[in-house]
């Protein structure tokens, strides 16, 4: 009789004691976030950092309830003030001097200083990999992106020629500049990049946090074999633009179904977790089906 009164006062209680948080994050982030739609999120390279926060707000809002439940009655932190000071120093600097990571970077902090001053440490922990996941939309420095990114576009260039040649189209190589027939193809940082692997890897932890194993060897070796997965899905990407080039001329590979391939890229990473995933569950559960066996064949003997 009394719950849907008490669950409306309790929303609304909720709503006025977390409003002016909403309302001074929106003030400080709004522009923040406009001038990346507007900037570095309509590049190639970028394009996944709107997906990034997408994703980690509609995890926020997945756990808000569990953070709830578990902070309820628990102390503050005093270290929160100490990392909000320092987060609106982050962003002072960032904003003003146009210095991306410290400005984005900034956002993660701010959401992790106000959990620690409202609820305290143990909403912190309910809401790490919401936090933890938004790490991923920073941009990287450019020197360092740059100094990462030649190996892997060499080696993934190195195999989508071989794999061509072995398949007998007229193909070869100089560096990461493919000579197929009559045309060039330079496989691009957005084709085989850093951020690439960056993007595919916070896929896979998205993945493994949505499906929560609870088998720790198998959320570890998915972990690590994502970074393989990322290297094949790339492959398979500069292998579609490049065979769309020969077949299509130079005007499709450059222009919609250049797009099309970063689609293929991340559903051929898709696929290929899932694949993964499937063959780690197999060969888990087979794991404990061997010991009643060898213990039946020790008993008999």
């Amino acid at each position: 009789m009394f719950t849907i009164p008490y669950k409306l006062h309790a929303d609304k209680q909720v709503l006025s004691d977390w409003l002016p948080v909403l309302i001074g994050l929106l003030a400080l982030y709004v522009p923040t976030f406009y001038s990346l739609a507007n900037g570095i999120w309509t590049k190639e390279e970028q394009a996944h950092g709107p997906i990034i926060l997408l994703l980690s707000l509609w995890l926020v809002y997945r756990k808000w309830p569990e953070m709830i439940k578990r902070s309820e009655g628990k102390s503050t932190s005093f270290l929160g003030w100490v990392i909000f000071f320092m987060t609106l120093l982050l962003y002072i600097i960032g904003r003003s001097q146009q210095i991306l990571i410290f400005e984005i970077g900034s956002f993660v902090t701010a959401l992790a200083a106000i959990l620690l001053i409202k609820r305290g440490s143990s909403a912190l922990k309910a809401m790490w990999f919401p936090i933890f996941f938004l790490l991923f939309m920073i941009p990287l420095p450019g020197s360092l992106v740059s100094l990462l990114t030649m190996p892997m576009k060499m080696a993934v260039s190195y195999v989508a020629e071989n794999i061509l040649y072995w398949a007998n189209y007229p193909i070869a190589r100089n560096g990461v500049i493919l000579q197929i027939g009559q045309y060039q193809l330079l496989v691009a940082d957005a084709c085989a990049g850093l951020q690439t692997l960056l993007t595919l890897e916070a896929l896979g932890l998205f993945y493994l946090n949505l499906v929560h194993h609870t088998s720790v060897f198998r959320n570890v070796a998915l972990a690590i074999l994502i970074i393989p997965i990322s290297f094949t899905a790339n492959v398979i990407r500069v292998i579609v633009l490049t065979l769309i080039t020969f077949h299509y001329g130079d005007a499709a590979g450059q222009g919609f179904l250049h797009g099309f391939a970063g689609m293929v890229l991340f559903i051929s990473a898709l696929i290929l977790i899932l694949g993964v995933d499937t063959l780690l569950q197999y060969f888990i559960k087979a794991q404990p089906m061997n010991v009643p066996n060898l213990a039946s064949k020790s008993s008999s003997s």
